[in-house]
């Protein structure tokens, strides 16, 4: 399986309530295009308080759909220069070939 992590890294500046805040509008946005129950199950999130970050996976439709609702909605509340996003792909190990 592969996974599609997003990274959000805020300045100093930007309030933990507003980080929070944008987060809970992309989550309401994502039941309202998903369902709650599509939602709760698809739309994995994590969010550091302390250290200002938070980390969605776009794995899914729900997930690509709540990175996206984020992305607008934290830029339109802070500005695009308050926060960088890494992107974490990782797929799966190939199997190797074995010399017989």
């Amino acid at each position: 399986m592969q996974t599609d992590l997003h990274r959000y890294a805020f300045d100093a500046r930007v309030r933990p309530e507003d980080i929070e805040g944008a987060l809970l509008l992309a989550i309401w946005g994502c039941e309202a295009l998903h369902g709650e129950a599509a939602t709760r199950l698809d739309a994995a999130h994590y969010f550091d308080r302390a250290q200002r970050a938070c980390v969605i996976d776009a794995g899914t439709p729900v997930g690509r759909d709540l990175n996206r609702l984020f992305v607008g909605f934290i830029g339109r509340e802070v500005g695009p220069d308050a926060f960088r996003i890494e992107r974490l792909t990782q797929r799966p190990p190939q199997p190797q070939e074995t010399a017989a």
